[in-house]
């Protein structure tokens, strides 16, 4: 995840499958595509509702600030470092806890057809 203030976006790059040797306790997120137009998404650890990170994602678009989402299924496959899919930008729906905030984001492109399956793979 990170904000790059003079664009007023959001960039997040996603791993659906984290393995316990690059990612500890506290960063494995639960993160899927729930359908070809939604996205499931935890924040990092420590956001919460009532915070500036997470009042940005609830009020992104009447803020003048978007959200772009890049996702991969796994790290490596082999010795091979995967490249992330860009699905482009997204919109807030609604959001769940905190402490990871779970936010579902709408985008505004559907998940190309040979892609959604991958990226559902949590569910």
């Amino acid at each position: 995840m990170f904000f790059h203030e003079s664009t007023r976006c959001d960039v997040f790059f996603v791993t659906l499958k984290k393995s316990e040797r690059l990612f500890s306790p506290t960063t494995c997120y639960n993160d899927y595509a729930i359908s070809p137009r939604e996205f499931h998404w935890e924040s990092q650890s420590l956001t919460h509702e009532a915070s500036a990170t997470g009042q940005r994602y609830i009020h992104h678009a009447e803020r003048g600030s978007r959200v772009l989402l890049f996702v991969r299924e796994e790290n490596k496959r082999g010795q091979v470092t995967l490249p992330f899919l860009c699905l482009g930008f997204a919109e807030y729906v609604s959001h769940e806890g905190e402490r990871p905030m779970a936010i579902r984001w709408r985008l505004h492109r559907a998940i190309p057809g040979g892609f959604y399956p991958e990226l559902a793979v949590a569910v």
